[in-house]
């Protein structure tokens, strides 16, 4: 079984959930509290964590929103503390793990969590937090082994926090947890994982090997076909764990930065009512902006690298390539087809405009830039 080292150590294969006890008394942790949510624990995949684990959970929190809140981290941080846990176990999909994440940081800092969010200054106010083991279910976000996790404020705000404290000490990748993932769900965060890759290459900041593995993940779910695999048989072994690794190297990736989609997803993501989907969001949004790329003729050289890394041609069109690819595997194709209209533009650019992703796009973007991608989006 591969076990890999870069940003913080993964063990990664089918069975690889045997990791979690030895992993647990190595990190010192006796009483784990296990951050999940009722899907995850409706599918019986909590009684096999529990299992694994070696040791009595100190106690469960499985009522992770889709899209984490402020509310539900500082209900879970207090469950953290009144169980005596020593340490975290985040299970499921990227809400879970970030989840997880949110709980650390509650219970090792004082609020407002506003002050830790967003900024340089903020990434400098987060110390260590309690250890904490990431066990996705999902292969979309790649939070197990990422430097940040994302929460909705109390103030409406759906705030980035960053800081190398924030990776998990251990992340379990097992793509046999994957394995009952629908179609739909399979698409979409697989391709919340392309976009991780892609922005992360064509992001300008320079980092010759984090761009490196971005390729690869794109080589591995779009070159290789591996998410249309996946999509079209979730019982493909071999399709599972190719894109559960594109999943974990789109994290590696964006260790240099993400990009517009990224803003504007985070943007239209905070706006409760709708409770729309990151991946699906991402890869609604992706096409748009690589077009306005491509019009703009930037990056040439990294696009070129991303259209050999995708089986195209020498001219073929990495934005169009994208919008067919979610064509076949059933991703909307419109931000008006998840339910968002004009209106909830307002006040999303400004957010967008503020979010982290934005300062490393391949392009620069401001306010009429974002103008222009939502309405090409919707």
């Amino acid at each position: 079984m591969p076990v890999m080292t870069y940003l913080t150590t993964c063990h990664f294969d089918f069975g690889a959930l045997k990791a979690l006890a030895p992993s647990l008394k190595s990190l010192g942790v006796t009483r784990p509290l296990i951050v999940t949510d009722a899907g995850i624990n409706a599918a019986g995949l909590l009684d096999k964590v529990k299992d694994a684990a070696g040791v009595e959970a100190a106690g469960v929190y499985a009522d992770t929103p889709s899209n984490p809140t402020e509310t539900a981290a500082r209900a879970a941080a207090a469950l953290f503390k009144e169980s005596g846990a020593d340490g975290i176990v985040a299970l499921g999909g990227g809400s879970s793990m970030d989840m997880g994440k949110a709980v650390g940081l509650m219970a090792r800092h004082e609020g407002p969590w506003e002050k830790y969010g967003g900024t340089q200054r903020g990434t400098k106010l987060i110390g260590k937090l309690p250890p904490v083991i990431a066990i996705p279910t999902t292969a979309g976000t790649g939070s197990e082994v990422s430097v940040g996790f994302v929460l909705i404020l109390d103030n409406g705000r759906k705030e980035t926090f960053v800081s190398p404290n924030l990776i998990p000490n251990v992340a379990i990748c097992d793509p046999e947890l994957t394995l009952g993932l629908p179609a739909g769900l399979t698409a979409a965060t697989g391709m919340d994982a392309m976009t991780h890759c892609i922005e992360a290459v064509l992001s300008p900041v320079v980092n010759p090997p984090a761009e490196g593995i971005g390729l690869d993940g794109v080589w591995r779910g779009i070159g290789q076909d591996m998410l249309e695999r996946a999509v079209e048989d979730g019982s493909d072994r071999d399709a599972r764990w190719h894109v559960m690794m594109a999943s974990y190297e789109g994290a590696l990736a964006f260790v240099k930065g993400l990009g517009a989609v990224h803003g504007l997803s985070h943007a239209l993501g905070r706006i409760q009512e709708l409770k729309l989907h990151h991946g699906t969001l991402n890869a609604v949004i992706l096409p748009h902006s690589l077009r306005m790329i491509q019009e703009a003729g930037a990056a040439q050289e990294k696009l070129a690298r991303l259209r050999q890394a995708m089986g195209l041609g020498p001219n073929g069109d990495v934005a169009d390539a994208i919008a067919d690819l979610n064509a076949r595997i059933g991703i909307p194709k419109s931000l008006s087809a998840l339910g968002v209209t004009e209106a909830h533009y307002a006040g999303s650019g400004e957010y967008a405009l503020s979010d982290l992703a934005t300062a490393s796009n391949a392009i620069k973007f401001g306010a009429g830039e974002y103008e222009a991608l939502f309405a090409r989006s919707l």
